[in-house]
């Protein structure tokens, strides 16, 4: 794992698993590429799929089933070479399986480890195949700052330069977009102001919540506070900009995604990242597998 998880959203989804005695979502998971299992899904994948369609969100969904034992086998054994399999999203998902796995265990005298409760529903991505696009913030309020005042606090750790041209999104890690008062400025984070060398403090996701967003917002906990939202990079920036011009926040930040790499790094140490700092594509529709207890 790479993120840590909100209580009650995963109390929330236990109870959702628990009512219904089904999964009804994968846990996204990714490995390091493995050139066997590749070329397995190639073959698998050069058939015709089970299920081929497009949902209402312009989304195109393709299922194949792997049903040759001895594919099924050979793939199996394949996967063995895997050490590690990383969550890509749905951290809450796995969470809270494991807690209905548990208080279904502590219910069932004649537990043996084999019920459907001890398995969660997963998908299983090669690095190659995925993206990680930007998860942008957006806070309700400047916590009383005037506008002036605000600048000048986030400019003693960032250079700030105005963006007339529209629409900000970061090219280059370090540098972020920002919208405030209806117009787009540039931040770069100054020297100094992170440390190169940690692996969580150099993600600019740590970068924007350690110099602005906790020291000038207010914003000390990001998985806690109700002032700040977390805006996927999929929805554009065009969803950063609403709210603001609406009046019902009050600034947005655009930001270059996380890497891949930096995100094995800080799993692999057994570190975390910031809440909501990577958002993956591709993204399986929900109840498209479910999975019966």
């Amino acid at each position: 794992k790479h993120e840590h998880t909100r209580t009650d959203k995963e109390e929330e989804r236990a109870e959702h698993i628990e009512v219904i005695g089904a999964h009804t979502g994968p846990v996204f998971l990714m490995m390091r590429d493995q050139a066997v299992i590749k070329s397995a899904m190639e073959r698998c994948t050069s058939a015709k799929p089970e299920y081929d369609f497009v949902h209402d969100y312009g989304v195109r969904h393709t299922l194949w089933k792997l049903d040759d034992p001895d594919a099924i086998m050979k793939l199996e054994a394949s996967f063995k070479s895997v050490d590690s399999l990383y969550i890509a999203d749905g951290h809450h998902r796995a969470a809270s399986a494991a807690r209905v796995a548990r208080m279904r265990k502590q219910k069932n005298p004649g537990h043996t480890g084999n019920e459907e409760y001890n398995f969660f529903l997963s998908v299983v991505f090669p690095v190659s195949e995925l993206r990680i696009l930007n998860y942008n913030r957006m806070v309700r309020d400047l916590r009383g700052l005037s506008e002036t005042d605000f600048l000048a606090g986030i400019g003693r750790v960032f250079d700030v330069g105005p963006h007339p041209a529209g629409p900000f999104q970061p090219k280059a890690i370090h540098e972020f977009g920002m919208f405030l008062g209806n117009a787009w400025r540039v931040l770069r984070a100054k020297r100094g102001t992170f440390d190169p060398e940690d692996p969580i403090g150099v993600l600019d996701v740590s970068i924007l919540q350690n110099n602005l967003l906790g020291p000038v917002l207010g914003i000390a906990d990001p998985r806690t506070d109700k002032r700040i939202e977390f805006i996927g990079g999929i929805r554009g920036l065009e969803a950063l900009e609403k709210p603001v011009r609406a009046g019902s926040a009050a600034v947005a930040f655009s930001l270059f995604p996380t890497a891949i790499e930096q995100l094995l790094a800080v799993a692999d140490a057994g570190n975390v990242m910031p809440p909501k700092s990577t958002w993956f594509e591709p993204k399986l529709r929900s109840g498209l597998i479910v999975h019966l207890f």
